[in-house]
């Protein structure tokens, strides 16, 4: 009898220490984490060459936001300008690591700080040349108490996407973390589609949504969808991407404004990854503009 028990035992203890990161993981989602949004982008898989530093401004203005915080303490969307600055570095064909600076501004026109961002992207090699690519991003990221209800926050994000002649449609099934006692894990998918017009010319349509924690989606009327028509083309050296998006619901900003311009800082690099840009194009074409990899 003793060793039936002796087993029994440890096979309670090893399936115990097994269920603690699952624990673990069920606990941070016990809540909603809010936070405010400096990128509004679908990312597509590609990335900067091996060697190469990138760099893109993202700004997003609300002409009619909502008129309360997202929590105590928060920033009010309403007339608030939030955007960052990122620099990306090429590692490899298929691994790109980034840095973020976040700010805001309010209506009332004072400036915030929402510290740091970093992120590492893993995608398929030369993805910009592929009907069928894909990905995952992981950013990690410190936060000011007027951005977020938690100091520590994490990103993950699927990309998943099918490119064929001019068209192209992109999936982003995103999940946001946030740690600490508001901490939660929120549901967050983003989808594009658009259609090349020419060389340095596209058109299409993203879709952005907050449906609320994972184990739990919010009311309908209470989670965030936008939809932005967006425009890509490049002027000179700079890639260019704006929209304007529309809130469906009461939970979402009614009126919003986009706008993202990037850059190569390192043009001379040499690459062994893809050498076209990082928006929607045919391998031929050279717009580089928003839709971050």
């Amino acid at each position: 009898m003793g060793t039936p028990r002796v087993l029994m035992s440890v096979t309670m203890v090893t399936g115990f220490r097994r269920c603690i990161p699952f624990a673990a993981i069920l606990l941070v989602a016990t809540a909603v984490s809010a936070h405010a949004v400096d990128e509004i982008q679908v990312y597509n898989a590609e990335i900067a060459k091996v060697g190469q530093w990138t760099f893109q401004l993202h700004n997003n203005y609300a002409f009619i936001g909502r008129k309360e915080p997202d929590f105590p303490g928060g920033l009010i969307p309403n007339h608030a300008l939030n955007g960052t600055g990122e620099w990306a570095w090429g590692i490899t064909d298929w691994w790109e690591m980034g840095f973020y600076t976040p700010y805001a501004v309010d209506q009332e026109l004072t400036p915030y700080s929402n510290a740091a961002k970093i992120r590492q992207l893993f995608v398929i090699p030369n993805a910009a040349e592929r009907e069928f690519f894909y990905g995952v991003n992981f950013e990690f990221s410190y936060a000011m108490p007027q951005f977020s209800e938690t100091r520590w926050n994490m990103e993950i994000r699927p990309i998943v996407g099918w490119r064929k002649n001019d068209y192209e449609f992109i999936i982003n099934p995103i999940v946001d973390l946030g740690f600490g006692q508001n901490g939660g894990a929120e549901f967050v998918p983003a989808a594009r589609f658009a259609r090349n017009l020419g060389e340095n010319l596209a058109v299409g349509v993203e879709y952005y949504t907050d449906l609320g924690p994972l184990q739990r989606w919010l009311p309908f009327n209470e989670q965030q969808h936008n939809i932005y028509a967006v425009v890509d083309f490049k002027i000179g050296r700079f890639d260019v991407n704006a929209g304007v998006g529309y809130g469906l619901t009461p939970g979402s900003d009614r009126l919003m404004y986009k706008m993202i311009i990037g850059t190569d800082l390192t043009e001379s690099v040499s690459d062994k990854s893809n050498e076209g840009s990082k928006t929607l194009r045919r391998p031929e074409s050279r717009l580089s503009g928003s839709f971050r990899p």
